[in-house]
């Protein structure tokens, strides 16, 4: 049993408090399946797919006011430090035909393929600094430095919601679909996509990848809930990025089976693909580069009532004497590798510029 302490310093989209849960008088709850999270309170960090190799940890303690300076930060877990080879453009290149060839086959709807890079750091820099400066740079992101002896430390700065809860109120959304836009095009995008002036042009490839992530959550909660809201889908900001996003708003008839809600949906196509079961042993069988906690999901579950989960993106795994980037994108018959590879580029300067500004 690992003896190093857990845990999770949090600070939620558009607030300006940070959280720190630790390791108190219960030690790490660590589970395989993720219908084992019913009934269950802590802040949850579970990998693309649980195993026991790498299980589902919950961190049992109470969110306390964290205050840069003042507040202690336990030692992270770094775990057993291996090396960690570049899967470049060349790797990602062999996946992708793989992967297109078997979407052109009409075996799958939607595949989602991932990659990692290294990054090689001498220790100057501290989590909790890097913590602090995604938390800067992000204000619209959820950021999360969290840190177990079963997961490593991990570094997150996402923009997608699996699952939160306002009362009686829970939300998720469907968000896919990837631009990059100029300096002085990034405001804030929050209108429905057409209207005149507020919104880029998206191409049908990346509007189908969106609807398909709609529609697929709309039917995974039908059997939750009876009173489901669907908005239309809308250009938000994430970082120097914008992404299509559709806001759904439900009720629970019951409130102890979060972890079967979240069993029905996780993985969902913005990180998998259709049909799900299918096309995540596809992707396990196919993708050089293993996820681990990438594509997975994190934070607090039923603490005090509430539940803040957001899906595990824009994030990187923290060594000791390097980091390890990951990021995907969505993959249709008709996506071309040269975009996708730029979308991966683009996606982990989320991380490398919080890496170049701890270096200055």
């Amino acid at each position: 049993m690992p003896q190093n302490k857990s845990f999770a310093l949090y600070r939620l989209p558009r607030s300006s408090e940070y959280k720190l849960v630790m390791e108190g008088g219960l030690a790490p709850l660590v589970l395989e399946e993720i219908k084992q999270l019913d009934g269950v309170e802590g802040f949850v960090i579970s990998p693309f797919r649980p195993s026991a190799q790498e299980p589902i940890v919950i961190i049992r303690g109470k969110a306390e006011a964290y205050i840069p300076g003042e507040s202690l930060l336990p030692e992270c877990c770094y775990g057993t430090e291996s090396p960690c080879t570049n899967e470049g453009k060349e790797a990602y290149e062999k996946d992708f035909t793989r992967f297109h060839q078997a979407l052109s086959e009409e075996r799958f709807g939607k595949l989602v393929l991932a990659r990692r890079t290294m990054v090689e750091h001498d220790g100057s820099a501290s989590a909790e600094e890097l913590f602090l400066e995604a938390s800067r740079r992000y204000p619209r992101m959820m950021i999360a430095l969290v840190s177990t002896p079963y997961s490593g430390t991990w570094l997150m700065a996402t923009p997608e919601t699996l699952l939160t809860n306002e009362g009686t109120e829970w939300h998720t959304m469907a968000l896919a679909g990837t631009m990059q836009l100029s300096a002085e095009e990034l405001v804030c995008f929050d209108q429905p996509v057409g209207s005149v002036g507020t919104t880029p042009q998206w191409s049908a490839k990346n509007q189908t990848e969106q609807r398909l992530v709609a529609d697929y959550l709309m039917s995974r909660l039908k059997p939750f809930s009876t009173h489901i809201t669907q908005e239309p889908p809308c250009t938000v900001r994430a970082g120097h990025l914008v992404h299509l996003r559709s806001n759904f708003t439900f009720s629970l008839s019951a409130t102890d089976k979060l972890g079967t809600l979240l069993e029905t949906l996780h993985p969902t196509p913005a990180v998998c693909g259709l049909p799900k079961e299918k096309a995540m042993r596809f992707i396990l069988e196919n993708e050089t580069a293993p996820r681990e906690y990438y594509s997975g999901f994190m934070g607090p579950l039923s603490m005090k009532g509430e539940t803040h989960l957001y899906v595990s993106l824009r994030c990187m795994r923290i060594h000791e004497k390097y980091y390890v980037l990951h990021a995907g994108g969505g993959l249709l018959a008709e996506s071309v590798m040269e975009n996708e590879w730029r979308e991966t580029v683009q996606k982990m300067e989320t991380m490398n510029l919080c890496i170049a500004a701890s270096r200055t």
